[in-house]
């Protein structure tokens, strides 16, 4: 049988899961997703547990927070003054906003924090911080 190579484009289905048994993300009802092996494409994690696989090999894959979205930084969090902010903006603790950096980069931030004078807000990636566990299947192996 065909094994995977790091190079050669891939399709999975996977449900990914936080530590609490809760899932996170899963290509459930989708179509799988597809990448080239190696190209950092997905997180390092999964991406370095695909190779040696072959077409219908399922497996488990636990992947320690600095191999998926890494540790959180403290200095992605950030308090502007809420006068800064657009009023038609809404600034609930969860919601979702983008930013953009002096270079003209946008950055997705999430709302953490509400005062009357300051929002603070998140740029780590809601998964930073996070070990991840994926059950994944691998369906299709296109050689590179």
């Amino acid at each position: 049988m065909t094994q995977v190579k790091t190079g050669d484009t891939v399709s999975i289905h996977y449900t990914g899961t936080l530590s609490d048994g809760e899932t996170f993300d899963s290509s459930d009802g989708r179509e799988p997703l597809e990448f080239a092996v190696g190209a950092g494409q997905i997180i390092p994690g999964l991406d370095q547990a695909i190779p040696g696989m072959s077409v219908g090999d399922k497996k488990v894959v636990q992947v320690p927070a600095d191999q998926a979205y890494g540790q959180k930084d403290p200095n992605a969090r950030q308090a502007v003054p809420r006068a800064d902010i657009p009023a038609d903006i809404p600034l609930e603790s969860g919601t979702q906003l983008q930013m953009q950096t002096p270079t003209g980069q946008v950055v997705p931030v999430m709302v953490v924090d509400v005062t009357e004078t300051e929002v603070t807000l998140d740029a780590n990636h809601p998964l930073a911080g996070q070990d991840l566990t994926f059950a994944i299947e691998l369906v299709e192996i296109k050689a590179a």
